[in-house]
């Protein structure tokens, strides 16, 4: 045993014992000190002013090399004359290195220096704290203003620097890329700064000298799927504020029978006044309203407020700063996320609702109760090998739940290449239930390999169409379309985009409508755009995710049901000019027509509006007198401030439509559309694609002002940055996401598939007090078994509910043995059981074993070339009246694992094969349900989410997965039952 001086710096040497070749001890110093290494040999550590008394132990022997080195966390066992118990605490326990040689030293000093560090530590601590919390954010307000469907929202953010210095403060707002920004200004110390919007060239130049000049001009860019991020930075003297003002409109669109308003929320801390309105006014009356966001919580969901009449809805929602938190003394704040509204209107008139305000009409023309027109639709799959891997899965996903919902008077086909094109039949087959079942057997088979030939394979699906058209195969009143799915470019037969174009377009003739879905950033997207738009259809990209099959289904959905084509909108041609697009190809179920015009006088008695097209039986036909309608009677009392929204719509639409156009045509054409699209976007002070926003800010302190532009990107421009981020290779020492496997809460298991990103999930419910075998490894000696705990008693709903209480980690080839519970870690060596606590912070590394415990937060194990544990600790309030602390349990590295490798999380170590299809809707609105193939066997799963905490233990992370209902059944080998085990260390 030795002791220490109290205050005085000394060497104390120690004799180890003769030590057995091959052979070391090693040795834990019991210290209450801060230790470091030194030097190769030494540890120094700082000791406080009362030292305890040190303690010699013997803990293990294992045979090593006569060079290497060992680190053992100790813990106190002895303990004498212990004042200042805080500075005690906060340095904790220390660990000693001893190398393999017969003689050590260590190194005790006084605690002075150690203090002095300490306290320097802090006061820089202390003044970065201060200089973040300088910057304070004091309003976040989102007011939205929606009449018959034209949205037009105000962002408003006030931020105030306290420091006695000036700042750069920053402001962040992410709109939906279908809106336009029409205005931005910051009011700095009273001074207004407002945004110019300006033709693009133009505002080009004055981009280029900022660039030129060092500093950052550009303040748009994409933000995933949906969305554009519009950001700003402004120099902000001391103890100044500043108020930011973005607003912004767009027409919503009707899709799959509603509209969406989207709001994306990232204040990244709690706000004095955060606060989320919108009014919605619809003449026409509202059916249903409804008010989501992917981060409501239980107690964050009544604050949402909603109150809907017959044709006006108010939905607000205004956290305090103390709901906004994640937990009552942090910084964090629960609001990230997106915040929904979807909504429609009722529809009992054919003819639609025509509303003329101020000398402008809009006609919304989606007529109720229509039967849907047969389909004949040729799907042209690409299966080059740039489609291998996960993207042809979710192509085979998708197809297999299109096919599956197709209706009985449908006609399909199936062509599907690569530099060859191979039909599935030479004609078009009626969707009979058998004829279905053979072209998913089909469907299932296809492999991806070879190039790409594009125009073989379009052209050999069109011909298939007129050739059943002109046999007449196929209903007279039916729709013909052509579906293209690709990932790449075109490298195999004709390669040139144009002449591809000019092939496609002729052998079509007007005749029939192709849609165009491109996978990922490779495929050329302004190629599939302009295919689609001379042929009457549309693109849409794919973007790479977990959810690819998902899209690929959504976008159908939107065109599988036609009710009317060739739908001609009809106005008095001495009544109305400038008239937006009103000739349809086709109408879908759960869309809308929108016609906008201007109004040459006002005499509406003559004002006859007529709507044609051809039905599935019949042809549709109606006619109707349009009325303007009185705002002050329909909405008496409100304060109406947006007077103007049909001459905005109308040339919010105009402007869409012209910019369409000048993508098509001849060169003439194009050249005027862009003319007339670029002269509006300057008259309405619209951010399109030929005009930008240029936005001065104030002087700097070299005198220099400088410009921003603000511009609108193209889908082009949008895939060109999503390919930069994509394309970014990290550096050497990173290593690549690999699948994670866990099991947490009540109790939810999670598999995490990074190389299809995707999950999947299930519960296992059974008694407390089970225990389940997790992990077992018969060619490496592994064993993990867990053990369920149950609340403190059954709450008032009945509901028990159980979680894992206890862990039994066994290596046999390697020695290792841990038991972890809610209350404490046990580590067997030599047939003694060493206790640590969950109150501890340590860090082992052993020549078989590392683990790094985390101060009442997680406990890592790291087996010797071999699996990762994470087992994380849950804390819950000591005097809760039913639940209790439980853990979670994470397995990383499962790759090192032998083929072998079972249990109820480690069977699935080397992954699982899978496929899922038919997406319909579910019980619940946000959870579609859907049929997964897998093991041979169909089962019902539902789109879900369960948390990861790894990253924050308290609220965890949502991860999308596919749920398997019935404790995991169909999905896990045999039954949950198939997996108790009599003990924590007994194998099945």
């Amino acid at each position: 045993m030795l002791n220490t001086k109290t205050g005085k710096r000394q060497i104390t040497e120690f004799q180890t014992p003769p030590l057995a070749p091959k052979q070391n001890y090693f040795r834990c110093v019991h210290l209450l000190a801060s230790c470091t290494l030194s030097s190769g040999l030494l540890v120094k550590c700082s000791m406080p002013r009362q030292t305890p008394t040190l303690s010699l132990l013997l803990l293990d022997r294992e045979p090593f090399s006569q060079h290497s080195r060992q680190i053992m966390f100790c813990r106190s066992l002895v303990m004498s004359g212990l004042q200042g118990v805080g500075l005690l605490l906060l340095w904790g326990s220390a660990c000693l290195l001893l190398p393999g040689l017969a003689r050590g030293a260590l190194v005790i000093s006084g605690g002075h220096e150690a203090l002095q560090e300490t306290r320097e530590a802090a006061k820089s601590l202390q003044r970065r704290s201060t200089k973040e919390a300088s910057v304070e954010v004091h309003s976040v307000m989102v007011d939205c203003t929606v009449t018959s469907r034209f949205a037009h929202t105000v962002t408003t953010s006030k931020a105030l620097n306290k420091a006695n210095f000036s700042q750069e403060i920053f402001f962040e707002v992410e709109l939906p890329k279908t809106a336009f920004i029409v205005n931005f200004s910051m009011e700095i110390d009273s001074e207004v700064y407002v945004g110019e919007v300006k033709e693009k060239e133009k505002a080009k130049k004055q981009y280029e000298q900022a660039v030129s000049s060092g500093r950052t001009a550009g303040l748009v860019k994409a933000s995933g799927r949906k969305m554009e991020k519009f950001s700003v930075s402004v120099n902000i003297a001391a103890e100044s504020n500043v108020t930011f003002i973005l607003t912004y409109e767009e027409l919503l669109q009707r899709k799959l029978g509603q509209y969406e308003i989207l709001t994306r929320l990232k204040p990244q801390k709690p706000v004095h006044e955060f606060q989320i309105v919108a009014n919605i006014y619809e003449p026409q009356g509202l059916s249903f309203v409804d008010a989501h966001a992917t981060f409501l919580s239980n107690e964050l969901l009544p604050l949402v407020e909603k109150t809907v009449t017959d044709n006006k809805a108010h939905i607000s929602f205004s956290p305090t700063m103390e709901e906004q938190r994640k937990c009552p003394d942090c910084d964090g704040t629960l609001i990230d996320g997106d915040f929904v509204i979807t909504y429609d209107v009722k529809r009992a008139k054919s003819l639609g609702d025509i509303q003329i305000v101020n000398g402008y009409f809009v006609h919304f023309f989606a007529p109720p109760d229509l039967p849907r027109v047969p389909k004949n639709v040729v799907f042209v799959i690409d299966r080059s090998g740039s489609m291998s891997g996960l993207k042809m899965k979710q192509t085979r996903e998708a197809l297999l739940a299109i096919l599956k919902d197709l209706d009985e008077e449908d006609h399909f086909a199936l062509v599907q290449f690569d530099d060859r094109t191979e039909p599935w039949r030479e004609s078009l087959t009626k969707a009979t239930k058998e004829n279905v079942a053979e072209g998913m057997a089909y469907v299932r088979k296809i492999a991806a390999n070879g190039g790409t030939d594009i125009n073989h394979a379009v052209l050999r699906g069109v011909k298939m169409l007129v050739k059943d058209r002109q046999e007449n195969k196929l209903p007279e009143r039916s729709v013909d379309m052509i579906v293209l799915m690709t990932d790449g470019m075109p490298n195999s037969g004709v390669s040139h985009l144009p002449t591809i174009e000019k092939n496609v377009h002729s052998a079509i003739g007007g005749n029939m409508s192709m849609f165009c879905l491109g996978f990922g950033n490779d495929v050329d997207y302004s190629f599939l755009d302009g295919m689609s738009k001379q042929n009457k259809g549309i693109a849409r990209r794919i973007f790479e995710g977990s959810d690819a099959a998902v899209q690929l289904q959504g976008f159908y959905q939107e065109v599988a049901s036609p009710l009317l084509s060739e739908v001609d909108l009809r106005y008095p041609d001495n009544t109305v000019d400038s008239l937006t697009t009103n000739h349809y190809t086709q109408l879908y179920n759960g869309s809308e027509i929108v016609v906008a015009g201007r109004l040459m006088d006002n005499d509406l008695d003559n004002f006859v509006v007529e709507v044609f097209g051809q039905g599935f039986e019949e042809d549709f036909k109606v006619q109707g007198q349009a009325r303007a309608l009185d705002w002050d009677v329909m909405y008496p009392n409100e304060e109406y401030i947006f007077g103007d929204f049909t001459e905005r719509l109308w040339a919010y639409l105009t402007i869409q439509q012209l910019l369409e156009q000048s993508k098509t045509g001849s060169p003439e054409d194009k050249a005027n559309a862009t003319a007339k699209a670029l002269h509006m976007s300057l008259q309405y002070s619209f951010v399109t694609t030929l005009t930008s926003m240029v936005v001065t800010k104030p002087e700097t302190e070299d005198g220099a002002d400088s410009r921003l532009v603000a511009d609108k990107l193209t889908e082009a421009q949008r895939q060109q940055a999503e390919r930069m981020l994509h394309r970014y290779v990290p550096p050497s020492f990173a290593t690549p996401a690999s699948s994670t496997y866990l099991v947490d809460g009540d109790p939810h298991f999670l598999i995490e598939l990074h190389d299809r990103h995707d999950a999947l999930c299930f519960n296992i419910d059974d008694k407390p007090g089970t225990i389940f075998n997790l992990v077992k490894d018969p060619t490496q000696g592994i064993l993990v078994n867990g053990q369920t705990i149950g609340d403190k008693k059954i709450a008032p709903d009945g509901k028990i509910n159980t979680y894992f209480g206890r862990f039994g980690i066994v290596h046999q080839v390697l020695g290792v043995k841990l038991q972890v519970s809610t209350k404490d870690i046990s580590v067997l060596q030599d047939g003694t059981w060493v206790k640590l606590l969950w109150s501890d912070t340590a860090s082992v590394k052993g020549p078989n074993m590392d683990f790094f415990l985390t101060k009442d937060r997680s406990l890592t194990v790291s087996l010797k070339d071999s699996v990762k544990f994470v087992i994380l600790l849950h804390k819950v309030w000591a005097k809760h009246p039913y639940h209790q602390d439980y853990l979670g349990f994470y397995t990383l590295d499962t790759h090192l694992l032998s083929s072998s490798v079972h249990g109820l999380l480690g069977q699935f170590y080397h992954g699982i094969e899978y496929e899922v299809s038919d997406l319909r809707p579910g019980e619940v609105t946000e959870k579609p349900d859907a049929t997964m193939y897998v093991k041979g066997q169909e089962l019902n799963v539902t789109r879900g989410w369960q948390r990861d905490f790894r990253r924050d233990v308290k609220n965890g992370e949502n991860v999308p997965c596919w749920f398997v209902h019935s404790n995991g059944t169909g999905l896990i080998d045999g039954e949950a039952a198939d997996y108790v085990v009599s003990g924590l260390f007994k194998r099945v």
